[in-house]
């Protein structure tokens, strides 16, 4: 309890702790569920500290929320507040950079900034011990006139060579890291938790590089926030370690959010190359009279031809009229035989041999890299040029070695330049398996806390993420059972078939004007799309006197929500797939009501059929692609919508899923579309079927017994 830094725990929140500090202590990796109220993070925290203060490691949480970044933060900082520990927030370099230049600049930039301050040192040095030779010749010394002659030798060959570096490419806030005092700077850092916006402030005023000083700063801390990327990316990972001062056993990972560990891991290990970099690296060959320059062009520009016949090949009549700004997905995967790309590339090419001019071109990409490299360090180039032709080499040799592995699935969409109105591709190696990112990395670190309040069925976690034997433990909401009701209305259930009926539209659109008029606050509304959330949206504002919202894609949301909690009585139509169904609280009345409209499955494209597929293959048991890839990722998010609303002990509300295929009295006549038995059992448990017509009064009831309505409550 000395990391604990409040008077009591909630309910069950020592014995979760317990229960952590155990498994934690044996090196056990574990699966926390718990709903709002549980106290997740210092449940899962405070013991990790514990284990790692006596056993001599280091934790490291991460999330992929900025809102949960903001509340590590917090709880850190009372943890200080009671026992005094060393923790950092950590940021990619994009985001702490005082001159904003890409890590292969960056580097570049150290090393000269680097060298030249060594330089500079020696020249002290050296004209310090001149001026002491000198003296010593003047006082008699023989002996100290010849050391005095070599001493000026060797000063004037530095002298030449800060000549040199004269006209390099430097970091002056590098510089002054290498050059001023910087106790001040980590006494302020270690004085509390400071965030990456007040650590770049601070360098800003100070002129240092606050990202190069945090990096020699975190070896050996108690605690480390960060994003999911420092742990999800090998490479990455691998070098975040080492700024730590940690071997990977010596390190305890905490997922905040770990319902999204699937899809970050994926993002992390899949690989892409545009059509555009194929474009470059050949304009780059063409440059150069390197004799190897021919082979490269030869396998690069066969690759090339191959993704844009692949692309081009696929638009019916109007196709490529119709292609937007966003990437859209060409299938050319093949069940028998490798895909369309591969084989329209072995159709292009004719040469000598893949094999030897892939090798040519990897060679030759990366001494041009060491080229631009050397330029830039000498001044030659304002920036560091990236060689175009070493990344499509790279590409090309995994696409051919990889692209036919188990988990990986081969993709080409197309997207249109808003700028030029090109319509480009772009060739993917899609990774359906995330636990072959995950695996590896619980693997090697001494334990693992994954928390969330939507983990569950935790068997289908384990095998998703590759988690051997974890310790699993679910809890639910703390807050008192009266202050809520969680209804499963038996509206007509929204199959894709049958979402452009008008009955069915008349029916539910009936249902959520109810809920709203019976609601004594705010209203949230969730929908299968976007597209969904603008058709309610619609009959909504033609039927009823509450204000509507309507959140839209590609438009910031923030404004949005600040608009509509500052109202009163109003409803917010959205997607369950967009930023408001997780990580964003709306308490007390800001929002008394939330539906589910339908079960929103996510869009099944041939990317969701291969990893369904994928999971077939790799897990036993009947349609266990669709129940992992698709049923529960979607029951996951739709509990996650559940719970914006219920935030503490004091608030009052209703959730309401709004399909008959969430009704437990439905299961029998539904069958394999009802989706009740996929909610955990304590979420079953609270779930009130009911019929579509008598939620108003049920609403009513509800909400008039607590004393939420001001006035008069509304006549049903």
């Amino acid at each position: 309890m000395r990391f604990f830094p409040y008077d009591q725990p909630y309910e069950n929140q020592r014995e979760a702790m317990d229960r952590i500090y155990n498994s934690l202590y044996r090196g056990q990796d574990v699966l926390f569920e718990g709903a709002c109220g549980t106290g997740k993070t210092l449940s899962s925290l405070v013991p990790a500290l514990e284990v790692a203060r006596e056993q001599g490691k280091t934790v490291v949480i991460t999330t992929n929320v900025h809102q949960q970044m903001r509340q590590f933060v917090a709880e850190a900082r009372a943890i200080t507040r009671e026992e005094p520990i060393r923790a950092v927030v950590f940021k990619g370099k994009s985001s702490m950079c005082h001159i904003d230049v890409g890590y292969e600049e960056c580097q570049a930039l150290r090393d000269n900034t680097r060298a030249l301050v060594d330089a500079e040192r020696d020249k002290q040095q050296l004209e310090r011990r001149q001026r002491e030779l000198l003296a010593e010749s003047q006082e008699g010394d023989g002996g100290a006139a010849d050391a005095r002659s070599a001493v000026m030798d060797e000063l004037e060959s530095i002298e030449d060579r800060l000549d040199d570096l004269a006209d390099q490419n430097v970091c002056e806030y590098y510089r002054n890291n290498l050059t001023a005092e910087t106790d001040d700077f980590f006494g302020w850092l270690f004085d509390d938790v400071r965030t990456p916006e007040e650590i770049y402030d601070y360098a800003e005023q100070q002129q240092f590089c606050g990202y190069e000083l945090l990096k020699e700063g975190i070896e050996g801390v108690d605690l480390v926030v960060c994003n999911y990327h420092h742990l999800l990316d090998s490479m990455i990972r691998e070098q975040f370690f080492r700024w730590l001062g940690r071997d990977p056993e010596d390190v305890i990972a905490v997922f905040d959010e770990a319902h999204n560990v699937e899809d970050a891991a994926r993002e992390h290990a899949t690989r892409t190359c545009s059509e555009r970099t194929f474009d470059s690296a050949l304009d780059e060959l063409a440059e150069t009279d390197d004799p190897r320059a021919e082979d490269a062009v030869n396998v690069l520009s066969a690759f090339h031809r191959a993704l844009v016949e692949t692309y081009e090949d696929s638009f019916g009549f109007g196709g490529r009229e119709r292609i937007g700004e966003n990437w859209e997905d060409v299938p050319i995967a093949n069940e028998d035989r490798r895909d369309d790309l591969t084989l329209a590339f072995l159709q292009q090419y004719s040469g000598q041999g893949i094999e030897g001019d892939l090798e040519a071109a990897t060679k030759l990409g990366q001494e041009l890299d060491e080229q631009y490299e050397e330029a830039y360090r000498e001044g030659e180039t304002a920036t560091r040029t990236e060689c175009q032709t070493l990344q499509a080499a790279a590409f090309v040799s995994a696409w051919l070695n990889e692209g036919a592995k188990e988990g990986l699935y081969p993709v080409v969409s197309v997207t249109r330049d808003a700028g030029t109105d090109e319509v480009y591709g772009r060739a993917e190696l899609y990774t359906c398996l995330p636990r072959q990112v995950t695996g590896r990395l619980f693997d090697e670190v001494y334990a693992t806390v994954l928390m969330s309040a939507t983990l569950q069925p935790f068997d289908v976690t384990e095998d998703v993420l590759g988690l051997e034997n974890p310790v699993t433990m679910a809890y639910g909401l703390q807050f008192p059972d009266s202050n809520r009701r969680t209804y499963a209305v038996e509206t007509p259930p929204l199959f894709s078939s049958d979402r452009d009926d008008p009955e069915v539209q008349e029916r539910v659109a009936e249902t959520i004007h109810d809920a709203v008029r019976m609601t004594p606050g705010n209203t949230l509304a969730f929908f299968p799309n976007y597209g969904e959330a603008s058709r309610y949206a619609e009959r909504l504002e033609s039927r009823c006197e509450n204000p509507v919202y309507l959140d839209e894609p590609g438009v910031a949301v923030e404004d949005l929500r600040r608009e509509f909690v500052a109202d009163d009585d109003a409803v917010l139509c959205t997607s369950l797939w967009g930023t408001l169904a997780e990580g964003v609280s709306f308490d007390g009345a800001d929002a008394r009501t939330v539906l589910v409209v339908g079960v929103p499955y996510p869009h099944l494209d041939d990317r969701a059929e291969a990893v369904q597929e994928a999971y077939d293959a790799a897990f036993e048991g009947t349609e266990t692609g669709w129940r992992y890839a698709v049923e529960i990722p979607t029951v996951r998010k739709t509990r996650q919508a559940l719970g914006r609303v219920i935030r503490s002990p004091e608030d009052v509300g209703v959730r309401a899923l709004l399909d008959r295929r969430y009704s437990r009295r439905e299961k029998s006549d539904l069958g394999k579309y009802s989706v009740n038995g996929t909610f955990p059992h304590e979420d079953r448990e609270e779930l009130l079927d009911i019929q579509p017509e008598k939620l108003k009064f049920a609403m009513l009831n509800f909400y008039a017994d607590h004393g939420a309505y001001d006035g008069d409550p509304p006549a049903p």
